[in-house]
């Protein structure tokens, strides 16, 4: 049988495109009687017999994974301080149906994501990170994440990493694995009296909730003389939804106060709003308060998303003889959920004229508006009203993928080949529901009088005979108002991804190539890759034309796709060996070359060091690599248009312009136009957004340099600083930053995207090319971050008590920088928190592990995971992040300056209760530490907080108890 050498796995690995940063994998101990195999060591697909690489890397074990005792991917890759809180579980509003990985907090789309060494495609057309949902948990051999450098080996997508999930191929027999698993939570945040006093309900204690039951079959058996294996496997994972009604921090939407929280809410609240009035509900009027009359939108809120998920796998090879083996993999996944938020409405803000004849008004409501009891007597106000009568938004999500490799590997005269096609495809539906049609509202308030009788003045004119006038002014909300308001969207589509490529690869040294001060010879990698990148998708009329109310707008439709070729070559060379002041000196250096059919090119390449000046002592190890990211099909080609998401104000409108002739001419004022433009008394003015098919790659730098230290037997320590810079980000100019720096400084960049009219206006051309700001994608942003790896493994054997092992892995981070628009400069968010930064990000992070190997069967494991404390980003001193009056004093209430640091601790029982049944029982956050929790309007912007915090950070809903049961036949 062919023996699994570096380069064949490898080979698998090699076209999976981007920047690999860093792991260091354990070899596989041999039968004395074996010869010493070559294994692959994820970043290269050279082969070698050392493990060491120029790249650190982490490495998750299954057994590692059982004592994590989580279930969602995404959760069992958060807990490593390289990994950042992305999409997930714990996320509703906005919520792709995705679960996403983010290495280095430098986004999912830069993170590539490997099965087996080939990679996974677009997660969705909402999300086109790769979806961590499509990964079996059950069925994972272990999981590899790099951090540190190998963008030409893996090509493109890999600008801040990869993670290789390497799955279970080689089964024999039939393993049966069920789980079940929940939270039990004491509620005891201080927070509630500030719920009890606002007359919110506070939750009961949570005795077992927000469960997750899954089970999984293996099996698996060798055929024709063990000259092939077959490997399937079976899972189903179900997961109860929580509310954030049943947690006390989340049980009301917060604002920060001083010195406590208060609970705040939304002005869209359940009785309605007309102007600065609503109902008393009973019939009366009287001013709106928010203090009494805001709406707690929190509580119908998903704390944790429900799910459904049912998957299976199939692996196959076959040795054809001893030097061709053919394989295949095929992966099948359906992941359906719902993500709920409060009700729907009207979102005040909506504006309607109201006539004094109408029925529905109460002597009471004319008085307040103004009105008298006649046709004649209008007033245009703004109107707003959550619809509680007709219960809480719904997104429901449903995906299935299937992915199908197919290949062949060898050997022939001592080169190593592999080829491989590969297809795969996501197919998305999605459905809203419970939202209000806002072109039936304005036909809902435009209301006649007919002999007494509200009427809609469309069934008047006979443009809508269904119209039915909506109540808010205290009379009873209807069935026939809500099923005329009520509407829903649905969008389907799908994402697809083809791939080809091939392999060759040798040791040269069995040709006598190699450095005359080393026994081992240079090795080489050559390979060829076409790769094709396709999404649809497919809105329907109402989610298309934006009018479901709430929905967050239009969204138009997607068709496009590109393709990538390229070619690619790696090398590895034993420079010393066994001499003076090194033990051993390995250089490393690749190159990939891909020509897009976006007419872009890009040339990525990395080199490497790894030197041992004193065997089994210490190891020094760098690298440099260059990766690119490839726009995605989204970046390129979502439709360009014209919306009023401009500028609030153009300091060159009207008579008596606020900005100076000269200062108006840098943006394309005449001076025959200027104080003459049109003023927009509405404060809307133009933009243009959507994709730019001129889009480049993004480029990435990254510098790894390490230590690996042996100081004494089984203790080894590694050391590993990291940089990581991406200029070229694909990003947009906010189009008042753009108007703003083209008048005061003429920036030619700025000024390149304010087109006005032929008027002179952002806004008019009712006849002509209507003027705006371009607010498009482009290429202008940087992003930066740097750090410190630490990781720590040390053995203990404690004579009759068995073996203690102890690991660590922490990350210090220096910086983590971004620069949104040229000129402005950048700002860094190391430390901080909030609507610009987003996901936490704290300087220090670390899990820690030690595992005690009894000598009476059974293992206990404690683990302790840090992370640090981080302050809202309006302390910072920045221009771009600092919230300060003009005396210095920054604007932030106490109580939510600051997500204190948090330390969770794990407890972990194995046990064979037979040969063939084992259990895994654990508690994870055994002191039921809560989270910290922050108001709503901090977090507003940040893609990863939900319930007053972020639950994709933090242990959010209290104790983890779980229990696993795996027999074996």
């Amino acid at each position: 049988m062919i023996k699994e050498t570096v380069l064949s796995r490898s080979i698998r690995l090699m076209f999976v495109g981007g920047i690999a940063l860093g792991m260091h994998a354990a070899s596989a101990q041999q039968a004395p009687d074996q010869p010493l195999q070559k294994v692959e060591v994820t970043g290269s697909r050279i082969p070698t017999l050392n493990t060491e690489g120029a790249s650190p890397v982490t490495v998750l074990s299954a057994k590692d994974i059982k004592i994590d005792g989580v279930r969602n991917v995404e959760d069992m890759l958060n807990n490593l301080p390289q990994v950042f809180a992305a999409q997930g579980a714990a996320i509703s509003n906005g919520a792709s149906g995705t679960a996403t990985a983010n290495l280095r907090n430098l986004g999912s789309d830069r993170t590539l994501v490997l099965v087996n060494g080939k990679r996974l495609p677009a997660g969705s057309v909402k999300d086109s990170a790769p979806d961590l949902n499509e990964i079996p948990s059950g069925l994972i051999k272990r999981v590899e994440v790099l951090t540190g450098g190998a963008g030409a080996v893996y090509g493109a997508g890999a600008v801040s990493g990869v993670i290789n999930f390497i799955l279970r191929d080689n089964f024999e027999g039939v393993e049966v694995q069920g789980n079940i698993a929940g939270f039990n939570h004491k509620q005891h945040n201080g927070v509630a009296d500030v719920v009890s006093k606002r007359g919110f309900a506070v939750p009961g204690n949570a005795n077992f909730d927000g469960k997750t039951k899954d089970a999984s079959i293996l099996l698996g058996s060798n055929f024709d003389n063990n000259k092939g294996n077959a490997t399937l496997f079976f899972t189903y994972k179900e997961t109860d939804a929580v509310l954030q009604a049943a947690r006390d921090f989340s049980s009301c939407a917060l604002a920060g106060g001083d010195p406590n929280f208060t609970c705040s809410g939304s002005g869209t609240q359940a009785s309605g709003r007309v102007g600065a009035f609503t109902n008393d509900g009973k019939g009366g009027v009287r001013a709106y308060s928010s203090a009494t009359d805001a709406y707690n939108f929190g509580p119908l809120n998903y704390l944790q998303r429900p799910s459904q998920m049912y998957g299976f796998n199939a692996q196959a090879h076959y040795d054809i003889n001893d030097k061709v083996r053919v394989y295949q993999e095929f992966g099948f996944h359906n992941y359906s959920t719902d993500a709920q938020v409060a009700p729907g409405g009207i979102f005040f803000g909506v504006r309607a004229t109201i006539a004094g004849d109408n029925p529905m008004l109460s002597d009471a409501w004319r008085t307040a508006l103004g009105l008298t009891n006649s046709p004649t007597s209008k007033t245009t106000v703004t109107i707003g009203k959550r619809n509680v009568e007709g219960g809480p938004r719904i997104d429901s999500i449903n995906d299935n993928s299937f992915r199908e490799v197919l290949g062949v590997k060898g050997e022939i005269n001592n080169w190593s080949y592999d080829v491989f096609g590969q297809y795969a495809r996501v197919s998305h539906a999605e459905s809203n529901t419970n939202y209000f049609s806002l072109a039936k509202i304005a036909k809902a308030f435009d209301v006649v009088n007919v002999n007494g009788k509200a009427t809609c003045a469309s069934v008047v004119s006979g443009a809508d005979a269904a119209c039915v006038p909506y109540n808010l002014y205290g009379g009873a909300i209807t069935p026939a108002m809500l099923n005329y308001l009520n509407a829903s969207g649905i969008n389907t589509g799908y994402t697809q991804q083809i791939i080809m490529g091939g392999n060759v690869g040798a040791d040269l040294g069995v040709y006598g190539i190699k450095s005359p001060w080393s026994s081992n010879g240079i090795g080489v990698s050559f390979g060829v890759e076409r790769r094709a990148e396709k999404l649809v998708y497919r809105p329907d009329d109402t989610t298309l034309s934006g009018d479901l109310s709430g929905a967050g707008g239009a969204s138009p439709p997607v068709v496009g796709g590109y393709s990538v070729k390229e070619v690619f070559a790696e090398t590895r060379v034993p420079l010393l060996e066994k001499k003076p002041g090194a033990d051993s000196l390995d250089l490393s250096g690749s190159f990939r070359r891909s020509e897009y059919s976006t007419d872009h090119t890009a040339n990525t390449y990395g080199v490497g060091v790894d030197w041992a000046p004193v065997a089994d002592l210490v190891r020094v190890r760098g690298s440099y690599q260059r990766a690119v990211r490839a726009p995605t099909i989204p970046n390129l080609y979502n439709p360009q248009s014209i919306g009023n998401g401009g500028p609030a104000i153009d300091p060159c409108e009207g008579p008596s312009p606020s900005a100076t002739a000269a200062q108006c001419a840098n943006t394309g004022v005449t001076a025959a136009q200027y104080g003459k433009i049109e003023k927009n008394t509405a404060n809307q003015h133009s933009s243009l957004t959507g994709g730019n098919p001129s889009l480049a790659p993004e480029e990435g730098t990254t510098y790894t340099v390490g230590l690996v230290l042996t100081p004494i037997k089984n203790l080894t320590v590694t050391l590993d600083a990291f940089k990581i810079d991406i200029k070229n980000t694909i990003s947009t100019v906010d189009p008042t930053v753009a108007l703003t720096q083209c008048l005061t400084k003429a920036t030619a960049s700025f000024c390149a995207l304010v087109k006005r009219d032929q008027f002179g206006s952002l806004w008019l051309s009712p006849n002509g090319p209507l003027g705006y700001v371009a607010a498009t994608n482009a290429n202008i942003g940087s992003v930066s971050t740097s750090g410190l790896d630490l990781g720590a493994a040390y053995v203990m054997r404690a004579k009759d008590l068995g073996t203690f092992n102890f690991n660590i892995n922490g990350t210090y981070m220096r910086s983590s920088s971004v620069e949104n628009v040229p000129g402005l400069g950048s700002y860094d968010c190391k430390g901080y928190f909030g609507a610009t930064c987003g996901t936490p990000t704290p300087e220090w992070r670390h899990k820690a592990r030690v595992t005690w190997s009894t000598p009476w069967k059974f293992d206990v494991s404690a683990t302790w995971r840090y992370v640090g404390s981080t302050k809202q980003e309006g302390f910072s001193t920045d221009d771009q992040l600092s919230n300060r009056d003009d005396k210095g004093v920054v604007q932030v209430a106490p109580i939510e300056s600051e997500l204190g640091r948090r330390n969770y601790f794990d407890l972990n029982v194995q046990y064979p209760i037979t040969k063939k049944i084992s259990l895994s029982a654990g508690i994870n956050n055994l002191f039921d530490k809560d989270p910290p929790i922050v108001s709503t309007l901090v977090t507003a912007a940040a893609g990863s907080a939900n319930g007053n915090g972020y639950p994709q950070v933090y242990d959010s809903l209290g104790r983890f108890i779980y229990l696993n049961l795996t027999a074996r036949f």
